[in-house]
């Protein structure tokens, strides 16, 4: 199972609609996808018990327990906030951590793409972002996808540049890859 995680907060942002197209097409050529959009649940994941196991919010839990744990991969994207990626991914991760650490994380794989306006796709996102996850036993495909300058990649009707597409249809071939390999 692969979940792709829109790893932002911001309403109706860029992030999401690539996000959404990588879940579209793994979706055709992987078949057990699922979507988790942080914008959809940021109210569940900064909460005063966040942090303690009997407290842990039901939503978080359920997600926990019908997307994360089952999920062999999780394809994270994620774009640029202040030279890094989102508190709200963060803190998702954080909340996740209180109940079955080990079934959640350990031994999952996860593939990261980066998203900035400027030029750099948010690659040093993607590097805070894999130290984590490697200090929770979580493998990271080696090979990321920043992608730079996003507003030039959408047109007036915030649709994806056919470019873009190709870009991200490779990627996921990657991805698709790395998943059926993992799997042996």
């Amino acid at each position: 199972m692969i979940t792709v995680i829109s790893g932002t907060n911001r309403p109706n942002s860029r992030t999401k609609l690539i996000a959404k197209y990588c879940f579209e097409t793994l979706v055709d050529k992987y078949k057990n996808v699922h979507w988790l959009d942080l914008a959809d649940i940021q109210n569940e994941i900064v909460t005063q018990g966040m942090y303690a196991e009997v407290s842990q919010n039901q939503v978080i839990n359920s997600l926990q327990q019908e997307l994360i744990i089952p999920s062999k991969l999780l394809l994270i994207v994620s774009p640029e906030y202040n030279g890094s990626f989102p508190g709200i991914l963060k803190s998702f991760i954080d909340a996740l951590s209180v109940k079955d650490h080990k079934g959640t994380f350990s031994g999952k794989f996860a593939a990261l793409l980066g998203t900035s306006t400027g030029r750099a796709g948010n690659l040093r996102g993607m590097e805070h972002l894999t130290g984590i996850l490697n200090y929770l036993n979580v493998v990271v495909m080696p090979n990321k996808l920043p992608i730079s300058t996003i507003q030039n990649y959408l047109d007036g009707n915030h649709q994806l540049a056919k470019t873009l597409k190709e870009t991200l249809d490779l990627y996921l071939d990657e991805v698709v890859e790395f998943v059926n390999k993992t799997n042996h």
